[in-house]
């Protein structure tokens, strides 16, 4: 079957709010409709010419795609699919909207992630037996079935004693995250990704859990008692929020005028113990370096990648040789919170600010990037994209 290319024509995000905080009365249908709308005016493409919606969730169940799609206006013909990898999710959606595309089978798709832990609804397991109690499910359904299956702050203590990352170094990146985001907030780089979804100044920037401080993530008590590296101060912590992208054909695109946007070079999805899930972006990584054939990684002009935890980051950057200064130039997870099935769609939407939006203002010659993060369960997704 014959492959045809795909573009990235439009990303846009909600701000990313705390569980119970900016955004704790918003179902996910309201959260997510206006960035559906927002990156098609963006991209200035009528809603009628939509052939379908992706959409990556971890916590609601059902198909929540077919909801945000008729929230946001879409015909009643548009066909919707929610995909579940849990913090993968977002990122799965847009590569399966850029493989349709590809393959011919639709000229527009709006792809991406939205949760609202805030208002998802609860999981109660079924009593097994007359005398059982029902009881509520952990948040993660993926760990319920699974008694050998660690806590994710479990996988990157035990990363970082794999390879030997200090306290003192998982504290220090997590506060050159919050750094980093302030800098750019300072600098309006969020101004042009963020979808407002009320007029004022809150609904424009991220909600932080932590307010940074080097004294107090000092004292702050490790998850792990005695000689634990992981706090609350260097992982990143639930959030809600949603991040889209429109996914155009060849002839959209040339309809379009042929405009700045991100093309998928190659991605890879790699598993890995459950136990080494924090491991598993670099797993994924190794994986798509060995599929770039003639591809000089040198190119790779910034990674974004998903920051679960500091110890995660200091090891893919360790382990894979990188530059700190490419890795989430504008902060990750830590500073901004973590938004399970949307995740990965807020690294693409970072990298098509890095690479298209920002490019003529920065001057930059960057034009590939990589997103990259893992799931609960060990499971390690990375994706290429370059600047057409």
């Amino acid at each position: 079957m014959q492959q045809f290319p795909a573009y990235i024509v439009a990303a846009r995000r909600t701000s990313l709010g705390r569980v119970g905080g900016l955004h704790r009365s918003r179902r996910i249908d309201a959260l997510a409709a206006p960035v559906v709308q927002a990156v098609l005016a963006d991209a200035k493409i009528a809603s009628d010419d939509v052939d379908e919606i992706v959409i990556g969730n971890a916590t609601e169940g059902g198909n929540p795609a077919r909801l945000i799609a008729l929230a946001a206006g879409l015909p009643d013909r548009v066909a919707a699919a929610t995909i579940d990898r849990q913090c993968g999710s977002g990122l799965d959606a847009i590569l399966t909207a850029i493989r349709s595309v590809g393959l011919g089978e639709a000229d527009v798709i709006v792809a991406g992630g939205a949760d609202s832990v805030s208002t998802a609804p609860w999981r109660v397991a079924r009593p097994m037996s007359p005398y059982q109690t029902p009881h509520f499910l952990r948040l993660e359904p993926a760990m319920e079935s699974a008694d050998d299956m660690p806590a994710p702050f479990e996988a990157s203590e035990a990363l970082a004693r794999r390879f030997g990352i200090t306290r003192e170094r998982q504290d220090q990146w997590a506060l050159d995250s919050f750094d980093r985001a302030t800098a750019a907030r300072t600098d309006r780089r969020f101004v042009g990704e963020i979808v407002p979804l009320r007029a004022n100044a809150e609904e424009a920037r991220d909600q932080s859990s932590i307010e940074p401080d080097a004294d107090e993530f000092a004292n702050e008590t490790p998850f792990v008692p005695g000689d634990g590296t992981l706090t609350p101060a260097n992982t990143s912590t639930m959030h809600d929020g949603a991040a889209m992208v429109v996914v155009v054909s060849e002839r959209m695109w040339t309809a379009m005028g042929r405009p700045p946007a991100l093309r998928l070079v190659q991605s890879s999805v790699r598993g890995v113990s459950p136990a080494a899930e924090a491991a598993a972006p670099i797993e994924a990584m190794q994986t798509l370096y060995s599929r770039l054939n003639g591809f000089n990684t040198k190119d790779i002009g910034v990674f974004e990648m998903s920051e679960a935890s500091a110890a995660q980051a200091v090891a893919f950057i360790d382990v894979l040789g990188l530059d700190p200064a490419i890795v989430n130039p504008a902060g990750g997870a830590i500073a901004r919170g973590h938004p399970f099935g949307a995740a990965g769609a807020v690294l693409v939407v970072r990298l098509f600010t890095t690479l298209v939006r920002d490019a003529a203002r920065d001057g930059t010659s960057n034009r590939h990037g990589v997103a990259a993060l893992g799931t609960i369960g060990g499971i390690g997704l990375a994706a290429l994209f370059e600047r057409v």
